[in-house]
């Protein structure tokens, strides 16, 4: 009975940890919804399945090309291990307006002030008309994307 004295009061001590709400900094990092980058492109990633996967679109704000810019699809996965608040995820962007493809890899955090940042690095691919063209076919790139506020 002695034992069980001094447990109790850990065990409420412990109870009491776990009920209270958890920190900005420890909120989970959801890709699901509209972001927009340091350059204005917007993309909107729909739901994420329970294997990790997803789908969206991708709307740029630049290009190479003087094509029409047109909001493409996108297909990425996400790894998420143990529930942590941070997940690694890549992405394809299959170019609507253009003979090119970019495949984006990042991570989902949340900065100091509770909000959500997504730290990517991208390959971009396009197409050229010879084997001797090749060393110009590639370009690599940076991006930092944040939520877009919700429309009501």
């Amino acid at each position: 009975a002695a034992d069980t004295m001094q447990v109790a009061p850990i065990l409420v001590a412990l109870a009491l940890a776990l009920a209270v709400p958890s920190s900005s900094a420890e909120r989970k990092c959801i890709l699901t919804g509209s972001w927009i980058n340091d350059l204005g492109s917007n993309m909107t990633i729909n739901a994420v399945n329970g294997r990790g996967e997803f789908s969206g679109t991708y709307h740029t704000a630049v290009t190479a090309t003087n094509n029409e810019i047109k909001r493409s699809p996108l297909q990425g996965s996400q790894h998420r291990r143990n529930q942590r608040n941070r997940a690694t995820f890549g992405f394809t962007v299959n170019w609507s307006f253009s003979d090119s493809i970019t495949v984006f890899t990042g991570q989902c955090f949340v900065d100091k002030d509770g909000k959500e940042v997504l730290k990517t690095m991208w390959l971009l691919r396009q197409d050229v008309d010879s084997l001797a063209d090749d060393w110009k076919a590639t370009r690599v790139g940076i991006n930092v994307f944040t939520r877009l506020p919700r429309r009501e």
